[in-house]
């Protein structure tokens, strides 16, 4: 090694030391500690139970643990629930948990749990199991290779054993009428010649038998499923997870960010004591009144708006709530900086997590003074005396007036909207306080309202059709959310997962507490009925998912959060969100939904089925071959002691199968039948009814057929003026070539297993087009230029008609076979016990399918 190479190598293991180091280190987060009434630095890593640990705005929760004193603290949770959401904690929600930040305010905690024992410690303990569990399809293609493997080896066994015997006995002859071994006349090295050609025979049999290139068709499959799912917004981490998202019975969904846009949004507006569109007509109210309510959206805020001088995109800022209303303020026609310079602050009432609303007193000018109020809209309701009509009237608050506020609100509230009321009362110079501004108490009654908004979290524009296809491919869409229940069944009712009717039914929706308090037994029996889940918890989730997987089912998960992280771990397939989705949630799924939409995900549910589909396809097709190429070997060799096609031809046929086959059946493009079959689940056999159908159809035509010109070609194709060895020569020849034919045209069929019209859209696969020309020609170059390489002979034109002929004849036979009926039941199960075939919960593990 030079000394420059030397010196480079030292210089990376330098760095890469380095950077391990400085990983330690951003790990390594000192924090403030009260030991013994003294307030200590200590790491992270040195908490332990007991300690007491102080919080301010910006902090990072360090371990779980329990609020001893605290003021206005709010934590950011969204790390671990995903829910955006700020939380207050006070006596009675006195609950941290570690990874969490602070979002205002300050306190104290009494540490609980560190290190593996607080909820990010078991979070990251179940990434780090590996279940190494195979997935659906590599279970039935491992049977399936077996058996065709087993079969092969069997049959090439008793090929070998019975050609060894006729060959040594004397019973095997040559094309001239005598015979090949004689004992005693035949020398040592021709019997051992003979007896090595036919062991090379049945070698080629297990060559032929042997599926090896199934893989290669799955591969294939996946890889070109994988890059034109990239067009859909899909980027496939684990290839697998392709076939397996086909295979799909459930998906478990999160809600904010991927079922809703995870953008707080103004839906609703009760302005000027009459519901109105948010958006256009309260532009539309007298201008008093508007730039009242403007006034109020811009002073009375904790959140900014930035809207750059180069005329580039307006930053909104703030808690949710907060953006949603600014966001409409602008939308309505607010000049953010040129309201808040018309009038000076002169005294701010922060929101109260107790009250419930949030001030502000405005000196608009020097004897004109506003108070804004915005907060919970039936609280602030009760403290209103007047409202506000359109013309800019104030009016008096009635009975019936105050009835008709209420039931505007109740009916936001219905429909799971968060509703936030404006309200403001004019002051008067003489009342403004001139003592200390910070002692002052804001006049929080006898208030005149102006309006009630509903916000919301707004589904995504074709969530409904997406959760409806997938019903109607039998795939069941389950919300699990860590928001409330109300909330959760309002929007699940919204995207269409749940029926209004089926809202109020106890087992469809449930919180995660009720779920996790029940025993397995019980969490099991529920898990199928389980609709929505509110309120949930990481590991309620994961709860959720391993039910569904005991169950039977196969199960599919979305998330975005870290907290999501275990259940994508856990589920058959992991599906995280591109956009929000955090770092870890990322590297614990399989496929990653790039613009974080529910639709992306149906498209992933299309291309699995269409890989499932493909490989279905080309199964069909290879075990044709297989069936028909080892009967009608065994068959001549067994009689004849001698086979029709050699050794070479069947390596070409291998060819055929395997890789030119694999490469045509595996890029067929998706169709919109997929999506209305019911998923295969875990245990629907890989070979289906309809393909053993197909299979034993064409099969069968093609030995009947292909023997009958074995045995009597001769006589059949006139070549009887043809000296013995040559019309042996041309016989098999001709019997390879409509063999062959017999395959290319039964490629067509594999297309549609289950369609009569086979060449629909066989024009828009290039590919396959080209694989069937280019099999065509290689195979007219075999027989007319390549004979003496491949032992063939040339054919006349005749015969090759009749061998383009006979494969056509597959065509026809393949739609009149589709009126064949196959019985409902799969074939497989019949030659299983009874006690073997229905073990308990048997329907279950079908995925629910009946």
């Amino acid at each position: 090694m030079s000394k420059t190479a030397l010196k480079y190598a030292t210089n990376d293991y330098r760095q890469s030391l380095q950077f391990q180091h400085l990983n330690e280190e951003k790990r390594n987060i000192q924090v403030e500690v009260i030991r013994g009434g003294k307030r200590l630095v200590a790491s992270i890593f040195d908490l332990v139970v007991g300690d007491v640990v102080p919080l301010k705005i910006g902090d990072q929760v360090p371990a779980d643990g329990i609020l001893i004193y605290g003021h206005f603290l709010a934590i950011d949770e969204s790390s671990m629930t995903g829910e955006s959401k700020i939380v207050n904690k006070d006596q009675r929600a006195p609950f941290l948990m570690s990874g969490c930040k602070v979002a205002d305010g300050y306190g104290s905690m009494l540490v609980t749990g560190v290190g593996i024992n607080t909820e990010w410690g078991m979070m990251m303990a179940n990434l780090s199991e590996d279940t190494g569990e195979e997935t659906p399809l590599q279970v039935r293609l491992n049977g399936v290779a077996n058996l065709i493997g087993i079969v092969g080896l069997l049959v090439a066994g008793a090929v070998l054993v019975v050609l060894w015997l006729r060959y040594f006995t004397g019973h095997t002859k040559n094309p001239d009428g005598t015979t090949q071994f004689l004992a005693g006349t035949t020398g040592v090295k021709q019997g051992f010649m003979g007896a090595i050609r036919i062991l090379t025979i049945a070698v080629t049999i297990v060559v032929v038998a042997v599926p090896e290139g199934l893989p290669l068709a799955v591969t294939l499959t996946l890889a070109y499923s994988m890059r034109k799912m990239m067009r859909d917004k899909a980027l496939v981490r684990r290839l697998s997870s392709c076939e397996t998202m086909g295979s799909a019975t459930t998906i478990c969904s999160d809600k904010t960010g991927t079922l809703t846009m995870n953008k707080m949004t103004v839906v609703e507006a009760y302005l000027g004591g009459k519901k109105m569109d948010p958006y256009d007509n309260a532009s539309t109210m007298c201008t008093s009144v508007t730039d009242l309510l403007i006034e109020g959206i811009a002073q009375n805020t904790t959140g900014t708006v930035f809207m750059p001088e180069d005329g580039g995109a307006t930053e909104v800022t703030g808690s949710p709530t907060e953006k949603a209303i600014l966001s409409w303020g602008l939308m309505i026609g607010m000049d953010f900086k040129d309201v808040r310079s018309k009038s000076s602050v002169l005294h701010v009432l922060p929101f109260n997590s107790e009250k419930k609303r949030g001030g502000v007193a405005l000196q608009v000018s020097d004897t004109e003074f506003h108070i804004h109020w915005k907060g919970a809209a039936e609280l602030l309701l009760a403290s209103c005396r007047s409202w506000l009509s359109t013309d800019g009237s104030v009016q008096p608050m009635n009975s019936i007036k105050h009835s008709e506020f209420k039931k505007s609100i109740d009916d936001m509230a219905v429909s799971s909207l968060r509703c936030v009321a404006f309200a403001y009362c004019p002051w008067e110079s003489k009342m403004v306080p001139t003592e200390s501004l910070d002692k002052w108490k804001l006049p929080a009654d006898d208030l005149t309202l102006i309006g009630v908004v509903g916000i919301k979290d707004p589904c995504r524009p074709g969530v409904r059709n997406a959760v409806q296809l997938c019903s109607t491919a039998g795939v069941k869409v389950r919300m699990v959310t860590g928001d409330n229940v109300g909330t959760a069944k309002a929007i699940a009712v919204e995207c269409g997962i749940l029926d209004a009717k089926d809202a109020a039914s106890e087992p469809n929706v449930i919180e995660g507490k009720v779920f996790r308090e029940m025993s397995e037994t019980a969490r099991e029996d529920i898990a199928d009925k389980i609709t929505v889940m509110g309120r949930s918890s990481p590991n309620d989730k994961l709860l959720l998912v391993q039910c569904l997987k005991r169950r039977g089912h196969v199960v599919a998960v979305t998330g975005d959060g870290t907290n999501d992280a275990p259940a994508l771990h856990e589920a058959d397939i992991g599906l995280s969100m591109g956009i929000s989705g955090t770092e870890v949630t990322k590297e614990s799924s399989d496929i990653i939904i790039l613009d974080d939409d529910f639709t992306s995900v149906v498209k992933v549910v299309r291309w699995g089925r269409s890989v499932y589909a493909n490989i279905q396809k080309f199964i069909q097709f290879q075990l044709t071959v297989n069936v028909a190429a080892l009967v009608i070997n065994v068959v001549a060799a067994v009689s004849s002691g001698d086979i029709p096609l050699n050794a070479v031809e069947l390596l070409w046929v291998n060819l055929i199968m395997d890789t030119l086959g694999a490469l045509a059946l595996a890029t067929e493009p998706p169709t919109d039948n997929l999506m209305k079959r019911h998923p295969v689940g875990r245990r629907e056999p890989l070979v289906t009814n309809v393909m053993w159908r197909n299979l034993f159809i064409q099969a069968l035509y093609q030995i009947a057929v292909l023997l009958i010109f074995n045995f009597d070609g001769k006589r059949i194709l006139r070549l009887q003026n043809e000296s013995w060895e040559h019309a042996g020569k041309i016989k098999n020849t001709f019997v390879f070539n409509a063999f062959v034919f017999c395959q290319i045209f039964n490629e067509f069929n594999a297309r549609k297993p289950e369609e009569k019209n086979v060449f629909k859209g066989v024009t828009n696969n290039h590919l396959f087009m080209a694989i069937v020309g280019a099999t065509t020609v290689l195979q007219i170059l075999m027989i007319e230029f390549l004979g003496k390489f491949f032992d063939t002979a040339k054919l006349n034109w005749r015969l090759w008609l009749l061998s383009v002929a006979i494969g056509a004849v597959s065509w026809p036979l393949a739609y009149l076979g589709k009126f064949v009926p196959v019985p409902v039941r799969p074939l497989q199960s019949y030659f299983k016990h009874c006690s073997c075939r229905r073990g308990p919960h048997r329907d279950e593990e079908q995925g629910g399918k009946s």
